[in-house]
């Protein structure tokens, strides 16, 4: 089957076919309906391969995430979807398991496929990696790493500003015993939050105790976090979790172990997925626009603002704190 069959069906030429098919160009509604109706009827399939390049633009953009087990980066590549489905663009999604192999090995797959920009979505980001990326002819947007240049542009989120926001919360309701509970420590944007961490604690009194643990990003990682914490004997009051999905895990732990939470323990998350409305009790967290984000990417893919390279685009949002069922007062010595 091909254009020519559609266009005959249809009665128009091959390049009203090819108008409608690719979204291009104007074209009468009864005639667009009367060409869809043809291919529908005929199973016309396009060409994707040679509709992306059509007139030598390329019409796909990828996504590389770290983790697509974690809803975070699932709600940011639905944001970026839509937008690019709404633009007539195609998004080529891969997924990294927070490896630096995995990312450069997928990196050169979507460049070799010609999209026509990229967003990274990562942890893992190499030095090396950041100079490849640099050179190309592409836009190039980053969530958390890497910084502007003449083809970057940078989402980040002020992770410092909201692990500090939850430790005063916790430290005004009397926490003195903190857990804080991680994934990939040395990895940047995962870091700065411990980092904010240790900050915060350490610039009150010495009478506050704490512990830091990482295992996976994952349900199971959670459990094992906080699972290594109650096995060391240190009895927190809190636990501030890096990411919402590892405080489901920490919850679970908790149950199991026989602790009431917020009565006991008190947890905390951060990204605000979905799930943290349904789980019990309803997780206090603060809330990042993932969907949000995900259209921010794709627009500054293809609409690339042009700047000089220290003028480039750097977007910084301010995570919102949402309080709920999880935390409450210290229980008493």
């Amino acid at each position: 089957m091909n254009l020519a069959e559609v266009a005959k069906r249809a009665k128009v030429s091959t390049a009203t076919v090819s108008r409608v098919l690719n979204d291009v160009g104007p074209v009468k509604k009864s005639t667009r309906a009367r060409v869809l109706r043809a291919a529908e009827e005929l199973r016309y399939h396009p060409n994707l391969h040679a509709r992306n390049l059509a007139g030598g633009k390329s019409r796909t953009v990828g996504m590389i995430v770290s983790n697509m087990e974690n809803p975070f980066f699932v709600d940011v590549y639905k944001g970026a979807e839509q937008a690019a489905r709404s633009r007539g663009y195609d998004l080529v999604l891969a997924n990294t398991d927070y490896n630096p192999e995995n990312l450069a090995s997928n990196i050169r797959l979507m460049i070799g496929r010609r999209v026509a920009g990229l967003a990274l979505v990562i942890s893992e980001m190499e030095p090396g990696l950041i100079q490849e990326l640099s050179e190309l002819a592409i836009p190039v947007v980053f969530y958390d790493v890497g910084a502007p240049k003449h083809n970057f542009s940078n989402i980040v989120v002020n992770y410092a500003k909201g692990i500090e926001r939850v430790v005063n919360y916790l430290l005004e309701l009397g926490h003195r015993r903190m857990a804080f509970i991680s994934h990939h420590r040395t990895l940047g944007p995962l870091s700065v939050r411990e980092r904010a961490f240790r900050d915060t604690v350490q610039n009150y009194s010495a009478s506050i105790e704490w512990r830091i643990a990482a295992s996976a990003d994952g349900l199971d990682g959670g459990r094992q976090a906080a699972r290594e914490v109650l096995a060391s004997g240190f009895n927190p009051t809190a636990m501030i979790c890096v990411n919402d999905f590892m405080a489901m895990g920490a919850l679970h732990e908790l149950r199991e172990a026989g602790l009431r939470v917020p009565q006991d323990v008190s947890v905390t998350g951060f990204d605000n997925i979905r799930l943290a409305e349904v789980c019990y009790p309803p997780l206090t967290t603060l809330h990042i626009p993932r969907e949000r984000i995900g259209q921010l990417m794709f627009q500054d893919l293809i609409e690339p603002v042009p700047m000089p390279e220290a003028c480039r685009r750097r977007l910084v949002l301010d995570p919102e704190f949402v309080l709920r069922g999880s935390t409450g007062a210290a229980r008493k010595p």
